[in-house]
């Protein structure tokens, strides 16, 4: 679980409703506003996105809450280990290792260089694999995105239809300052929606995605190793690129 995620948003709440003030809350509440924010934006969103995608959304928010992210240093660990048998004992012996490896990926790519592939059809294999995923990744960042400009958007067209309403009204000069108000905060509530919820959520996507990616990049290059037969310092030497400066050093420690 992304606790930052979740302490993000009550603390964005939390500084949104200490400015607005507790006694004034009331003020805040309406509901025809509610209604030609939210439901004008998912509108958008049907009409931008096939139903599939758009009917993903609960999947998509769920993966910037609940993610299950490896450690870099943990797999290039795993991976030298991995040289280290298959140079004393030959590829064949990574066999039974591959069977017991969690991530399908990596299991994946063992397997076809335990199974004498290729060396350029795994390569071609595992990166359409890359691909897709980041493929996949990209399209709940840029939904995420689309409802970030739609909701501003309808937010504008609320305090506009809000405006006319006030207009044609203008004879009760009572009324206006609180129809003005009323008006606005279809403006509020599209801001909100896309500065807390819609555009902070698509980054934290956007970091998850090239976080995955890159480790994938990283299997990909310890598995065409492995098929190579290289050293395992030659292994590790490749792989500990793929790492800050600071990180490199950690290696060392788990292989101890």
């Amino acid at each position: 679980m992304d606790f930052a995620t979740i302490i993000g948003l009550i603390l964005a709440t939390g500084v949104m409703i200490f400015g607005m003030g507790l006694e004034n809350l009331n003020a805040f509440i309406d509901m025809p506003s509610v209604i030609i924010v939210c439901g004008g934006t998912i509108a958008a969103g049907a009409i931008g996105f096939p139903p599939a995608k758009l009917m993903g959304l609960v999947a998509v928010t769920k993966n910037a809450f609940f993610v299950k992210s490896q450690s870099p240093v943990t797999v290039i660990t795993q991976i030298i280990k991995f040289a280290e048998q298959a140079r004393r004992e030959g590829i064949l012996a990574l066999e039974s290792q591959a069977l017991e490896i969690k991530d399908e990926f990596l299991k994946q790519g063992i397997q076809l260089a335990v199974d004498g592939t290729e060396p350029d059809l795994i390569k071609e294999i595992l990166s359409t694999e890359i691909a897709y995923t980041e493929s996949r990744h990209s399209d709940g960042a840029k939904l995420m995105e689309f409802l970030g400009a739609m909701s501003p958007a309808f937010g504008m067209l609320g305090t506009v239809i809000g405006l006319v309403l006030m207009l044609g009204n203008m004879s009760d000069i009572e009324t206006l300052g609180p129809n003005m108000a009323i008006a606005l905060i279809t403006t509020l509530y599209g801001a909100l929606m896309a500065n807390i919820v819609f555009i902070p959520l698509a980054e934290k996507l956007k970091t998850y995605s090239g976080k995955e990616v890159m480790i994938k990049e990283l299997m990909l290059e310890g598995i065409m190793s492995l098929q190579s037969g290289d050293n395992p310092r030659i292994v590790e030497q490749k792989l500990t690129v793929f790492l800050e400066p600071m990180l490199r050093a950690s290696v060392l420690k788990e292989k101890k």
